[in-house]
């Protein structure tokens, strides 16, 4: 069973692609999301937050965000270092997802995976394509409780699409120019035929 990173900028339409991959019946692990839930549940990996940044991480058992956010995310060392203990804990628990999965691919969607490097324990890599000015226009549409500056900074902490697109083996266009499902359904059946 091939496993396919499918990655992208904030905005570019990951997400999107996603559901249509779903309703071709491919499983799909979304890292992003599985990593709030084992920082919330994984007990080794709230121990290792707490021994490196503090008991206030959680507060009445709960992962304590706003505290995160404000110690972590303004200071490269402390995110590298929560980096350092969260993907391994995705990894593993990726590892153990995918044993209980039968299809020809899965797929593995994370925002960060390039500049993770989780993209290389992979077959394959997607990059889903848009250009900044209309992903930005996306994400103040989706999360009008962003400011400009908040997208920019996660924008510039993200891999630029020219590195995004020399590193993926796959390009999905959702600048708006050529139509989504078409392009999904010919690597759809790409994937599906080469992993015969």
């Amino acid at each position: 069973m091939k496993t396919v990173g499918i990655t992208g900028g904030i905005g570019s339409g990951k997400s999107t692609a996603c559901e249509v991959f779903k309703i071709l019946g491919i499983p799909v692990y979304q890292a992003d999301e599985r990593a709030k839930h084992l920082m919330q549940h994984d007990p080794d990996l709230k121990l290792d937050i707490v021994k490196t940044f503090g008991e206030e991480s959680y507060k009445n058992g709960e992962l304590n965000r706003p505290y995160l956010a404000q110690t972590i995310f303004s200071d490269i060392k402390k995110t590298t270092k929560m980096n350092a203990l969260v993907h391994p804990a995705v990894g593993k628990d990726f590892q153990s997802w995918l044993k209980s999965q039968d299809a020809p691919y899965v797929l593995k969607e994370a925002a960060l995976m390039i500049e993770s490097g989780s993209y290389k324990k992979l077959d394959l890599l997607i990059n889903v394509f848009a250009p900044v000015d209309i992903r930005i226009q996306r994400v103040q549409k989706r999360d009008p409780q962003r400011s400009l500056d908040e997208i920019k900074g996660i924008i510039n902490k993200q891999a630029d699409e020219k590195k995004r697109g020399e590193l993926s083996d796959l390009i999905i266009n959702n600048d708006g120019t050529e139509l989504l499902i078409p392009q999904i359904l010919t690597i759809h059946t790409h994937l599906v035929s080469a992993g015969r």
